[in-house]
């Protein structure tokens, strides 16, 4: 492309993770140090070279199980002195805070940007077994849209939403139980793989079908575990990057878009946030979707990652469901290497930069055993509904 894109001057230059716990014994804060200082270390950096912080959602949020450590509280624990800070649940969703990070170092505020998403659901549900309800969310998210409203329709929980986009989809297109099960079962299966991942036992369809059903169509293995986990993530301009111990990655396109309401419901039940959002990254390169070796998709709900599929050009609009059938395309040796840690489904809800930390490690070629082969074009998305980004990684 002949304009030069903003996100073109940024790099990922380290990444670091805490420990992934069901629950964990940690604080929020103890998980978030951990992860921040690998992620410093990773990138061959000291806690003086970083001058930006961001994260989503951030302080409003703080003292939340959904985000209990926002960029305030981090600089004052690691100490940093930074030109540039940022959170908050606006935006695009889980991915907004490298999307503003990026921002932060293409206008020259910032040199390296630690970005860092940490979530306590596990620990917070052995005290209030009702902490994810959509109605004790309303008050540090989404006030403004006001969630208690669902409430006399019985949407207590975000899953009742998505059921009403799988049960769309199946209408729509023809899709299957035996289908949407794949994306359970590929993420079981890779998980197995991955020692951080809260679930690692063998998944048959039998034990998929057999499984409580939630919000028909969707049944408890199309539901993402909670965990306690903190990840980070270092951006830094692409010069400095030269200058750090892993070889940079770029991020070549960035998608953030939402054409539609901001609504859970009045929205595309089909598409959400994530057609618009691809339209936009496809728009900002010269990389086609058959270029992507690999995809670290949004499993938050297994009917999201089907959309994301569609959404982003991985498989015709509405042939998810052929796509994933079997699950050989979107194996470790497949086609389409899918959520190779397992996704939320079965790794833990790391809740978006988790994808972001698996695609990494997958170009770094340091995913250990599940290793696919090399590549150097990958792409993650995070988000449903009306919340949604992606990331078209390339390794230099």
């Amino acid at each position: 492309m002949s304009t030069r894109l903003y996100e073109k001057e940024v790099a990922i230059t380290g990444i670091g993770q805490s420990e992934v716990g069901r629950p964990s014994q940690l604080s929020g804060m103890r998980l978030t140090v951990d992860a921040c200082l690998q992620a410093i270390a990773d990138a061959g950096l000291e806690r003086s070279d970083i001058d930006g912080i961001a994260c989503w959602p951030g302080d409003n949020n703080n003292g939340d199980s959904f985000s209990p450590v926002g960029p305030n509280a981090l600089k004052n624990a690691l100490g940093l002195e930074v030109n540039w800070f940022g959170g908050g649940y606006e935006g695009p969703g889980p991915l907004a805070g490298v999307i503003n990070g990026a921002m932060a170092i293409a206008s020259g505020l910032c040199k390296h940007v630690l970005v860092f998403r940490t979530i306590t659901e596990s620990s917070s549900r052995l005290i209030n077994k009702q902490a994810s309800a959509l109605t004790n969310k309303t008050a540090g998210r989404d006030s403004s849209f006001a969630w208690q409203w669902y409430t006399p329709f019985n949407v207590l929980s975000a899953v009742n939403l998505m059921a009403i986009y799988a049960q769309r989809h199946f209408h729509e297109y023809g899709t299957k139980p035996e289908q949407l099960a794949q994306i359970a079962l590929t993420c079981r299966k890779h998980a197995q793989l991955n020692p951080k991942a809260v679930y690692r036992s063998p998944m048959s369809m039998d034990d998929y079908m057999q499984s409580r059903m939630i919000s028909s169509p969707l049944r408890m293995f199309d539901c993402d575990v909670h965990c306690d986990a903190s990840t980070a993530i270092i951006l830094s301009h692409k010069d400095a990057a030269r200058d750090t111990k892993n070889p940079p990655i770029r991020i070549e396109a960035i998608g953030a878009a939402l054409n539609q309401p901001w609504s859970w419901d009045q929205i595309s039940l089909t598409e959400g946030a994530a057609f618009d959002v691809s339209k936009m990254m496809w728009s900002r390169t010269d990389l086609k979707p058959k270029d992507v070796k690999s995809a670290q998709l949004y499993d938050g709900f297994s009917i999201l990652t089907m959309i994301w599929l569609e959404a982003l050009g991985l498989c015709p609009r509405g042939e998810s469901g052929n796509f994933i059938e079997g699950g050989q395309r979107i194996s470790l040796t497949g086609q389409l290497p899918l959520n190779t840690n397992g996704g939320q489904l079965s790794g833990g809800r790391t809740h978006g930069l988790g994808y972001l930390h698996e695609a990494c490690l997958q170009l770094w070629g340091k995913a250990g055993e599940r290793q696919i082969a090399d590549h150097q074009v990958a792409v993650t998305a995070a988000g449903g509904g009306p919340l949604g980004g992606s990331l078209l990684l390339v390794k230099e």
